[in-house]
């Protein structure tokens, strides 16, 4: 059977995340499941290029706007299916599956969320989050993105902007979305320096900012 899927990565200086993913998409290798992966990058200086070239990874360079590093990843993308993740996602055992099950299915999906960090502050966050995709189908990247080929194209694509364009693909998708049955853990260093409580206020403060039509430039300036 073809591999159907194609791995969209962002990445901007990646190499000490990079190791977080990369095992366990090997699982999907395995499965004949991947077609490929693509890592988008945004001007890396670190060693991302010397990792993406050793495993034999697809390598596309550009500006360093996160829906455009997207948006320009899906384009060179080969897949029936396509799979964004962060670059400091950590898969679970069961996501092949859980992927598979939702391409049979054939709506677009996303993970559940948590935070590699122990505590209750990791716990309420992870919780919000994945109550505010489930009751408002919007979804972050870092909760990853399952999605046809046919659907992304016919949805529009990321937007080529520096935030929230996560948001934007999610709100076109709508109740289409369904949250697949595995928890993907990523990584909690952006909460940990500026407080689980500050950084989450100002999440939902940007989202809301969003929401009534701030400019997603001047939003990655606060973010």
């Amino acid at each position: 059977m073809r591999a159907r899927l194609s791995v969209i990565v962002p990445v901007l200086n990646s190499a000490s995340a990079l190791p977080e993913l990369l095992p366990g998409l090997m699982a999907g290798v395995e499965a004949g499941l991947i077609r490929e992966l693509i890592l988008s990058d945004g001007g890396s200086d670190d060693a991302t290029a010397r990792i993406a070239d050793q495993v034999g990874a697809v390598w596309i360079t550009g500006t360093a706007s996160r829906g455009a590093q997207l948006r320009r990843g899906a384009a060179a993308a080969g897949g029936d299916w396509l799979l964004f993740l962060h670059a400091d996602t950590q898969l679970p055992d069961g996501w092949v599956q859980a992927v598979q099950a939702q391409m049979d299915d054939g709506r677009p999906g996303y993970f559940r969320l948590s935070f590699a960090a122990q505590g209750a502050a990791p716990r309420i966050v992870a919780g919000w989050a994945n109550l505010r995709s489930r009751a408002f189908s919007l979804p972050y990247g870092d909760q990853g993105l399952l999605i046809a080929r046919l659907e992304y194209d016919s949805a529009g694509g990321y937007p080529a902007i520096p935030l929230m364009e996560d948001v934007a693909l999610a709100r076109r998708l709508g109740r289409r979305l369904r949250m697949m049955p595995v928890t993907v853990r990523t990584s909690a260093a952006r909460y940990q320096q500026a407080g689980w409580i500050a950084r989450g206020a100002r999440n939902l403060s940007l989202l809301a900012r969003y929401l009534m039509g701030a400019d997603p430039e001047d939003l990655r300036k606060r973010y």
